[in-house]
């Protein structure tokens, strides 16, 4: 029998960083929140970069576009990767892949070398697949969805921190003396530097598995062997896609307008803007760490059809609140509704990722990769509405609101149910059929 420290943790001492499984947990939420840092540190700048490149609405449209599209293929490679050659290895090189585009992003002096800099940057939020893959690996099922949450959250609370702190340090660097064209572009160095630091970390201090990397315990002859698209036929997880695709591809659109629907709707100075912003951010501190408790707690007395019952009411929740933000007529009233569709749509991403890892056991980096690449289509998508010269920004809120209500119901009458292995019987029967 395999030592404890070799197994999943079946707890969550969380401020332990005591035995591989735990100090993994740590370093992959923090990779995950410097990452987010990274590929969002541009949108609270986004009224000085708007203002000294002249950019239309359609040009802002487009680079919010950019900033979560080449995310969706990124998912689904590194999900891809992490079940051939295991999370640690994959991190590393993204982070440090990843550090180029963040750090050059400053040599951008028009429209599309900014875009084509966003789009490259957009590549490091394929590691929020990284993330909840090493978290699955590192803890047994009836604590998975809690900790998936919580390294989730807490990594998405980087969003909420950049919104917060990159105007600080863009301010900072006026205050030494540079005009405000150079200053967003030497803030963007911050985060660069803290990526290459996390990835020393991850690659020092981290393994695979409990058991030890993949190369260690030859998992990785295994996962080739074991892999195949027929798991692709599960309609479950095209449902949580969509589910994805209405919680973090609403998180991901709000955390890249935010600040410029507060200036432009309310007056708002891009500092008081980017603390209202970095607020619905702050929120994953705790937020989406409570929908992975509620399911976790739900699934031992409801299996995963209660799961799948309660995202679909986070859903529900999610669309009424951001309908009421969408109408909001004061300050005041889009934040009490902003804070109120921001519970629910972090639970909603606590949820989903507390049902992806139980759906296919053998492919859960696959499918990890899948429904996070439909968070960003989602926001993607979102995009093209923001866009818009046609239509205000509360207006596009107003339809992803329907939008969310129609997915919460396709979630509801979706047969959330764990898949029973077939007897050697009946695999002759159905051969035979």
């Amino acid at each position: 029998m395999k030592a404890t420290s070799q197994q999943p943790l079946p707890s969550l001492p969380l401020f332990s960083i005591k035995g591989v499984q735990m100090r993994t947990f740590h370093i992959t939420w923090f990779m995950f929140f410097i990452c987010f840092f990274g590929w969002f540190g541009l949108a609270p700048l986004m009224p000085t970069i708007r203002t000294e490149m002249g950019l239309t609405k359609e040009q802002i449209g487009n680079i919010i576009i950019a900033s979560v599209s080449s995310t969706i293929i990124a998912r689904l490679i590194i999900g891809r990767l992490c079940d051939l050659f295991g999370p640690r290895k994959t991190a590393v090189w993204l982070l440090i892949i990843g550090s180029i585009p963040v750090f050059l992003v400053g040599l951008a002096h028009n429209y599309e070398t900014f875009l084509l800099f966003r789009l490259a940057i957009g590549v490091i939020g394929a590691s929020f697949v990284i993330t909840q893959y090493h978290t699955s690996m590192m803890f047994a099922p009836n604590i998975k969805g809690t900790a998936n949450a919580i390294t989730g959250g807490w990594g998405n609370l980087g969003g909420g921190i950049t919104n917060m702190v990159m105007p600080l340090i863009f301010a900072c660097i006026v205050g030494f003396g540079y005009t405000a064209e150079i200053a967003w572009r030497y803030a963007m160095i911050v985060p660069g530097v803290f990526m290459l630091l996390i990835a020393f970390l991850y690659w020092k201090y981290t393994k695979d598995t409990p058991a030890g990397n993949f190369n260690e315990i030859e998992r990785l002859k295994t996962a080739k062997k074991k892999f195949s698209w027929k798991v692709l036929g599960d309609w479950r997880i095209w449902a949580l896609t969509f589910a994805y695709a209405m919680c973090f591809g609403m998180e991901i659109t709000f955390d890249n307008v935010a600040a410029l629907h507060f200036v432009d709707s309310f007056d708002l100075s891009q500092s008081s803007a980017g603390f209202w912003a970095g607020i619905f951010g702050f929120m994953n501190l705790f937020a989406r760490a409570l929908g992975g408790i509620m399911a976790d707690k739900t699934g031992r007395s409801y299996g995963l059809k209660g799961k799948g019952l309660l995202l679909a009411s986070m859903l529900l929740l999610e669309g009424i609140g951001v309908l009421l933000f969408a109408q909001a007529g004061s300050l005041m009233l889009a934040i009490i509704s902003m804070l109120g569709f921001a519970l629910f749509l972090k639970m909603a991403n606590g949820v989903t990722y507390a049902i992806v890892p139980f759906i296919n056991k053998e492919h859960v980096g696959l499918i990890s990769g899948i429904v996070g690449a439909g968070g960003n289509l989602g926001g993607m998508l979102f995009g093209f509405l923001f866009k818009s010269t046609a239509i205000s920004y509360a207006t596009a809120f107003q339809y992803i609101a329907f939008i969310i209500l129609a997915v919460a119901f396709v979630v509801l009458l979706t047969p959330f149910k764990k898949t029973r292995k077939k007897t050697v019987a009946e695999k002759e029967l159905a051969i035979q059929a």
